[in-house]
């Protein structure tokens, strides 16, 4: 049964995620597929692809995308909602476009697309929306009728379902840690400064969406437990070429300046991804939380929020908001974000390219 508002009716939902190599011999076609266009020479991929190695060659975010499927179907399930839902990845099996063709022939006709990206940010939204539109147009062309209809699902960082779950999880960190007023220390993705300062309808909406998030967990986090007054937001994971200026400071090198600043201790906050897939368990658990012991300064990692039932229930949330049967709920004065992209938000920066899900003209 379709779920029917005064804004419209979806007949299954779609979760769209990152992919991940599933084996030692995925790991360069892996990162060839992410790595596409860019001009990034075989040995790198190579060098990269021994973060992978590390973990017997298996990426553990689609372990993490099967969990989140079961656990938003039965969320689904024991609210009485009859919606199947689907899973495609962008850069390795289940592709979009297989995922598609297996829902044209079971009879889907529209879905509501949610992506494991909570912010706004070329990578994090539109790159999604331009894989959907190959995907789409991969499908249609066989001749073996329409794919259905796709609507992106509004972005979610300041969901109550996201920021009180990782709340939670900082607080446990916290206790973890084994110091008095530790600082905390949000961390997200890395991207081009010209990529952060395009993102979003009227620009620089990766970093403020950001910021308000950490606002919000230090003001939950701090009034259950004792953390320091201040509080930092970093970056990681970067993976550009050195000429260009990419957001910073990095999570390594601010480290070691609060622990030149006699902080005793950090709680780094993952506030930037919602599953402890590779840039979690390698970039933080791996090489920050090393370096942090190598120079002295103690420090514990909050966990994502997984399969957190609460985060779970932001699908559907965002599923009856979408077709008006409830009420958006967002917790920063930035209030929920828009339903549809504009064309001009989040640009492409190699050069337009059609996506969907977005506003015409």
């Amino acid at each position: 049964m379709p779920v029917t508002g005064p804004r419209g009716s979806y007949d299954a939902v779609l979760l769209v995620s990152f992919g991940g190599p599933e084996g030692p011999d995925d790991v360069v076609p892996y990162l060839e597929n992410v790595t596409r266009g860019r001009g990034i020479p075989r040995e790198r991929l190579v060098e990269v692809g021994a973060h992978y190695t590390f973990f017997g060659g298996v990426s553990p975010i689609n372990a993490q995308t099967r969990a989140l499927l079961d656990a938003i179907r039965a969320d689904l399930a024991d609210a009485g909602l009859d919606l199947p839902v689907y899973w495609g990845n962008r850069n390795w099996h289940p592709y979009l476009a297989e995922t598609l063709r297996t829902m044209r022939d079971d009879g889907i006709t529209s879905a509501a697309c949610v992506v494991t990206s909570a912010y706004s940010s070329y990578s994090g939204c539109r790159q999604y929306r331009e894989n959907l539109f190959d995907a789409v147009a991969e499908v249609e062309s066989d001749g073996a009728g329409a794919a259905p209809r796709l609507d992106k699902l509004r972005h979610y960082f300041d969901h109550p379902g996201f920021v009180d779950t990782m709340a939670d999880h900082v607080v446990a960190a916290v206790g973890s840690v084994g110091v008095e007023r530790p600082r905390l220390v949000f961390t997200t993705h890395s991207i081009p400064l010209s990529s952060a300062a395009s993102s979003g309808p009227e620009g620089d909406a990766y970093v403020a969406q950001h910021r308000e998030v950490a606002r919000l967990l230090h003001e939950r986090v701090s009034a259950q437990v004792a953390v320091d007054d201040g509080w930092d937001l970093v970056y990681q994971s970067r993976s550009g070429t050195p000429q260009i200026p990419w957001l910073e400071p990095d999570i390594g090198e601010h480290l070691s300046a609060l622990r030149d600043a006699d902080v005793p201790g950090a709680v780094i906050v993952p506030l930037g991804f919602v599953s402890d897939h590779m840039e979690v368990l390698w970039d933080l658990d791996t090489v920050a939380l090393d370096h942090a012991a190598s120079i002295g300064l103690p420090a514990a990692r909050a966990r994502t929020v997984g399969t957190d039932p609460r985060f779970v229930a932001v699908v559907r949330d965002l599923v009856l908001e979408r077709v008006g049967l409830t009420e958006p709920q967002a917790l920063s004065p930035l209030g929920p974000s828009h339903d549809v992209c504009p064309g001009t938000c989040c640009p492409n920066p190699r050069g337009a390219r059609p996506a969907l899900c977005e506003q015409p003209g």
